[in-house]
């Protein structure tokens, strides 16, 4: 039986190119006071709204964005869990359905964040979307991070928003270990401890064609992971010079009945960084030509369409640069899908600045705690990281994670090291 597969529903644009109009109030600053529209992804500086403020202005303007719009859910989305997702908002977000808050509010403006929605919404009806977003955060990490920075803060829902419908029983994410010589690893992270779940990855080369197979050991009881480990022959490795994608279709399965099926883009490629040194790719020491790059348009701010992100692409390869640095925060996920496809290694950088943490944290190591009163502060730091990792550690174009630009690594460090290694969060800050 064919699996079910993830459904997608647009209730914006995907960039600054083809944004949606949403119905819109700004608290405070030009055009406020009063009910307007505004394109939806856009920071609302842009689109005439509010002020425009630098990170190292004392006095910011305390802004707050609220936004309203409409959507039917499709009728054979019945029997299914959904979720609204959001790729970036400026920065603190609370979203309500029908009235109803749908989790808790978000915080941090860089990071994609989902709730699930599938208790508030109405078939067969209009759905009403509230949205609130609060310019400066409620969070002193957040706003120290990317409020205080040496770039422009803005306000806004600046990344696309979806609705994503999946099965009840599901796969979360997806790990994919894949390298140069064609042996992978990969943990399945399941929504929940589900029972008797088998699962498979098929890889395809780009002409469809099935290069190879894996699978679990049938075992019973529950899991909430699944791990997967085989050697696929003869594949083209992935680097910067020769950027072979392919395709990895993941399943799982009860008793021979499907239940879900995902797609990610591979690529095979190894990353070793060897003491006293350097790094290799595939086995190669590399050098590095790149460089620090923002997601900024002098036109839309903090949103970028495809284009612009393909001609700073074709820019870079064009000068022989092979290599680029997401200062100082994750960008807009399309940017590491054609940095796959055109070949440019990434430096893949959270947004959790921490200027002063040896000052507040004295020694940070696993012997050496944080006070209590500081746990709070470091856990938000964290969960940011996660949320990194968490949306782009499939990638074949990023070769080293950043904990922040001057940020002190540390216990941050080996916190998020601790994470990737064991995709379980439940092992954070635990000492």
């Amino acid at each position: 039986m064919q699996a079910q597969v993830t459904e997608i529903k647009y209730l914006s644009g995907k960039g600054s190119d083809d944004a949606v109009e949403w119905d819109f109030f700004c608290t405070k600053g030009s055009k406020s006071g009063s009910w307007n529209t505004i394109k939806v992804p856009s920071c609302w500086e842009t689109e005439g709204y509010g002020t425009y403020n630098y990170g190292h202005d004392k006095n910011k303007a305390n802004e707050e964005g609220l936004y309203k719009t409409k959507f039917q859910i499709p009728a054979d989305w019945k029997s299914k869990r959904i979720f609204i997702v959001f790729e970036g908002s400026m920065t603190d977000t609370e979203i309500k359905v029908n009235g109803k808050q749908a989790g808790t509010v978000h915080q941090g403006a860089f990071y994609r964040f989902k709730r699930e929605i599938t208790s508030l919404v109405r078939f067969g009806k209009s759905n009403d979307l509230d949205v609130k977003v609060s310019k400066m955060s409620a969070n002193k990490s957040i706003n120290e991070a990317e409020r205080e920075a040496d770039f422009w803060v803005f306000g806004g829902i600046f990344r696309p928003v979806y609705l994503e419908a999946v099965p009840n029983e599901y796969i979360e994410y997806t790990a994919i270990d894949a390298r140069h010589t064609g042996d992978v690893k990969a943990d399945i992270i399941l929504s929940g401890n589900l029972s008797d779940v088998e699962a498979q990855m098929v890889v395809l080369d780009q002409q469809n064609k099935v290069i190879g197979k894996l699978s679990s050991t049938p075992a019973a009881g529950k899991k909430n992971k699944i791990s997967l480990s085989g050697h696929i022959a003869d594949v083209k490795p992935w680097s910067s010079e020769s950027p072979t994608l392919y395709s990895a279709s993941i399943s799982i399965s009860r008793k021979g009945k499907m239940l879900h099926t995902i797609t990610e883009k591979i690529g095979f490629r190894t990353v070793e960084v060897r003491e006293h040194d350097g790094v290799y790719v595939n086995g190669v020491k590399m050098m590095f030509k790149g460089v620090n790059r923002h997601e900024f348009s002098c036109y839309n701010g903090r949103v970028i369409s495809e284009e612009e992100m393909l001609w700073d692409i074709k820019f870079l390869k064009a000068n022989n640069f092979n290599a680029v640095r997401t200062s100082h925060y994750p960008n807009n996920s399309r940017w590491y899908e054609l940095c796959d496809e055109y070949g440019l290694y990434v430096i893949d950088e959270a947004n959790i600045e921490t200027h002063g943490t040896w000052q507040k944290m004295g020694k940070c190591s696993p012997e050496n705690a944080v006070p209590n009163d500081d746990e709070k502060w470091l856990n938000s730091i964290i969960d940011r990281g996660i949320s990194m990792l968490e949306r782009d550690k499939n990638h074949p174009s990023i070769v080293i994670w950043s904990c922040g630009n001057e940020a002190y690594g540390g216990r941050i460090l080996y916190e998020l090291s601790k994470w990737l290694k064991s995709r379980d969060k439940t092992k954070v800050i635990q000492w």
